[in-house]
């Protein structure tokens, strides 16, 4: 009987690409910014192991390299689902029901805001705006927008991201 090597080859694919991305900014003034961009594109998220080395690979302090992931929004610290739900609470929606749409999917998926599932199928966040005020209330899946939602519309739709 053979064991898999899968997850290390996988581990390996992804230190040689950080290692390139350290070796294209490593000189570079204002490299900070975009090595997390792409360090969260080859983990899916930043991992704290992954922090430390961008702050040696740089010569930071790692809680400049940590201030800077939490300021912007668009870095991520924990692991997100493959399916990223997003539910509009802005104001046409808000009107509409959008909190129940929110209550529907929190539910259906067994998890809070801005958490993720066990299973690491579904990360659920609530936004601002979708802009697609005339579908409110809207609900994103990836990059799939579902409008004119109900709640009793939520459960099916999620399921189909499976």
């Amino acid at each position: 009987m053979s064991s898999c090597t899968c997850g290390g080859q996988v581990e390996a694919k992804k230190e040689a690409a950080l290692q390139k991305l350290f070796d294209r900014y490593r000189d570079y003034k204002g490299g900070l910014i975009p090595i997390l961009q792409e360090a969260q594109n080859i983990y899916g998220y930043l991992p704290k192991d992954v922090l430390r080395r961008i702050a040696k690979e740089l010569r930071i302090p790692l809680s400049k390299v940590y201030g800077v992931c939490t300021f912007y929004a668009q870095f991520h610290l924990k692991p997100r689902g493959r399916n990223i739900v997003r539910v509009c609470l802005g104001t046409a929606c808000h009107v509409r029901g959008g909190s129940k749409i929110l209550e529907a999917a929190k539910e259906h998926l067994g998890i809070d805001n801005g958490e993720t599932t066990e299973d690491l199928k579904y990360t659920l966040e609530t936004v601002a705006c979708i802009g697609a005020c005339g579908l409110s209330s809207c609900m994103m899946v990836n990059d799939d927008t579902h409008g004119r939602l109900v709640p009793e519309q939520v459960g099916k739709i999620l399921d189909s991201y499976e």
